[in-house]
């Protein structure tokens, strides 16, 4: 059961600076509410107060809000109107998508003379005869009924009749009451049946999966029972995420800061070496829209992350990453990250350094070739004589 705290009130404050003794408008809607309580005491100001899409099935607690002009409470589980009367300011009342059969119920606002707007759509009593004709003759202070305007004929045409409309309601409430008897009968009998089924199912996913397949009526249990496993539904999306998230905790770096190389997202990739940049060419899924993708290139590495998936690949030489130019294909969604080395000049003065000793060498080699004459291997003068062999 979700219940209405301090810290929920004052998180949906947030527009009043978390102030809630101040506040005077509230949304709490899509938040599982079952019941309402605390607001007259903490919230005396409130003017709107917002409360669909819970699953609230009685209006109370609602008394000393003495400001409140309009009140919420469409898609609930509300089957009558009622603890409504001492609201003085109350001119917009929206009850769309409840379970509210008993139409007699609305004559307790018949003192609310300020309610101008009321929406009962979607309820089962909007299926009785002459229910608007009811509605408009019952509440002569309204102007609008169900999003359509209330004139001055339309509530001399109802009024005379009012008698007579209440006695057909009265006769069609008590048949829908007796039918929701049977209904509240049909849904335990149904229930226990399906948890006997669930109890011989050993895989938790199978038995979730065999409530959302089982046939139902709608009516107010049906949509506590379809919350309640929504909710465990996100609880246990949520303990996965967790879980998964830990998963991928993954180490990107070595204890001495040397980046590891990793493919999560499994795509086909090139590195092209080039005596002035990187280049990676990443097969990209080529549905797959940008703004999933990340790219972030350090002067040791090039990252990409594709939908939470980490590609890293290290590089033996350093980059510039303000330098850096990412392209991707419209076509093939091929992705292509260019990466200018850092050492660019160096690497190429060496290289002409390199090339130029070459040239040098290949030269004194050319000189070398030919007939050798060994008389110039060793120079001797005419006027010097050879010694005797002694």
């Amino acid at each position: 059961m979700v219940k209405i705290t301090e810290e929920l009130v004052r998180k949906k404050s947030e527009h009043n600076e978390l102030l809630i003794s101040t506040l005077e408008e509230l949304s709490l809607h899509q938040e599982d509410i079952e019941r309402i309580e605390h607001l007259q005491n903490w919230c005396r100001n409130l003017k709107i107060l917002l409360f669909q899409s819970n699953l609230i099935a009685k209006i109370e607690n609602l008394f000393k809000l003495k400001n409140l002009e309009y009140l919420n409470l469409a898609v609930n589980n509300i089957e009558r109107v009622e603890n409504l009367e001492k609201l003085e300011s109350l001119a917009k009342l929206d009850l769309t998508l409840n379970f509210i059969g008993e139409l007699t119920s609305i004559e307790s606002l018949r003192d609310n003379y300020n309610l101008k707007n009321l929406i009962l759509t979607g309820n089962p009593c909007c299926d009785y005869p002459n229910y608007r004709k009811y509605v408009i003759a019952t509440l002569p202070q309204l102007e609008e009924l169900d999003g359509e305007e209330i004139t001055l004929t339309h509530k001399l045409q109802a009024k005379p009749n009012l008698k007579e409309y209440r006695g057909i309601i009265v006769q069609y409430q008590a048949d829908y009451a007796m039918k929701r008897d049977e209904q509240k009968l049909r849904f335990l009998e149904e229930k226990k049946n399906l948890e006997l089924r669930m109890a011989s199912i050993e895989d938790e996913g199978d038995k979730v999966k065999a409530f959302w397949d089982s046939k139902s009526e709608h009516c107010p249990e049906i949509r506590y029972e379809i919350s309640k496993y929504h909710r465990l539904g996100q609880e246990k999306a949520n303990t996965a995420k967790g879980e998964e998230m830990q998963r991928k905790d993954v180490k990107l770096f070595a204890s001495c800061g040397r980046p590891y190389n990793m493919n999560k997202p499994q795509l086909p990739f090139k590195l092209n070496d080039e005596d002035s940049q990187y280049i990676l060419e990443l097969e990209v899924y080529k549905y797959l829209d940008t703004s999933y993708i990340k790219v972030d290139v350090d002067v040791n590495y090039i990252r990409v992350t594709i939908k939470g998936k980490i590609f890293q690949i290290a590089l033996t030489e350093e980059v510039k990453p303000s330098e850096v130019v990412i392209q991707r294909s419209q076509i093939t969604g091929q992705l292509m990250v260019k990466a200018p080395k850092l050492h660019i000049n160096e690497t190429l003065t060496v290289n002409s350094k390199k090339q130029v000793n070459q040239a040098g060498d290949s030269k004194r080699l050319s000189e070398l070739k030919g007939t050798v004459n060994i008389k110039n291997i060793c120079h001797t003068s005419e006027e010097e004589e050879i010694p005797d062999l002694i």
